[in-house]
């Protein structure tokens, strides 16, 4: 595979770029290094004239469990770098061509946020989406703003509020996963709806996914949040340093509500 990092894989299939988060020990968790190969890849996608569509998947039987909170543990929350397409390299920007996420095993916290950022999603039917970064006094900032905007407003509350996971039919039901496919083959189907794509003219696929993006995306929704006070009370605030400690002791963090 040329043109890869070792934390994020990237292979030309003709017109296609299929990009793989390559650190499956961790199930694909995102740490500030792998963030900046994330962005990378999108860069390589976005700039390439020969590239038309992408295809994202996760390394390892899972796509991705979120920010790696371990490395957030010892090097803070800063080290998410703050790079010109937000957080994990593609949260506040995607790449203007379509993007489709191919998803195994987990997309949790980050990882069902970066399925957001994509176009499309093809899941295998075992697979597990939720954001259960409440459990960790922590905000899935571009997940609060977009999932809503993807399926009914109350069941996108429960998920929030709850941090439990569900598995793809249901995310299905309610048109957040476009395809469903057999456990091991999301990446194949993933591949089959990317061919499907080039069918058409590529010029017309990104200026019809930008529009859509910009009337549909809530990116500035999302850029203002992030200042509001209540957002900024969470960011550096006592629980979110316990939160992240528990995780790293495997221990229920107390909670002091400051």
């Amino acid at each position: 595979m040329s043109e890869s990092s070792e934390l994020v894989l990237t292979e030309r299939r003709g017109n296609i770029l299929v990009i793989t988060i390559n650190r499956p020990k961790v199930r694909n968790a995102i740490d500030a290094k792998t963030a900046e190969a994330m962005q990378a890849a999108m860069d390589l996608l976005e700039n390439e004239k020969e590239l038309f569509v992408g295809v994202l998947a996760g390394a390892g039987g899972n796509f991705c469990s979120g920010m790696d909170l371990k490395a957030a543990t010892t090097q803070g929350m800063a080290s998410q770098l703050q790079l010109s397409r937000g957080d994990f390299g593609i949260l506040r920007r995607p790449p203007h061509k379509p993007l489709i996420a191919a998803v195994e095993g987990y997309a949790v916290a980050g990882g069902f946020e970066t399925c957001l950022a994509c176009d499309m999603i093809v899941a295998a039917r075992d697979a597990k989406f939720g954001l259960p970064e409440v459990r960790h006094n922590l905000l899935a900032t571009y997940g609060l703003v977009r999932l809503p905007t993807r399926m009914p407003y109350h069941l996108a509350m429960e998920l929030v509020l709850t941090g439990r996971f569900k598995e793809a039919p249901y995310f299905e039901r309610f048109g957040v996963v476009n395809h469903l496919a057999e456990p091991g083959r999301a990446l194949e189907e993933a591949l089959k709806l990317a061919e499907s794509l080039l069918q058409n003219g590529p010029l017309a696929l990104v200026a019809s996914k930008e529009i859509m993006f910009q009337s549909f995306d809530g990116q500035a929704t999302e850029d203002r949040l992030k200042e509001l006070p209540i957002v900024q009370k969470v960011f550096g605030s006592e629980d979110e340093s316990e939160g992240l400690a528990a995780f790293a002791e495997k221990r229920k963090p107390v909670w002091k509500g400051r």
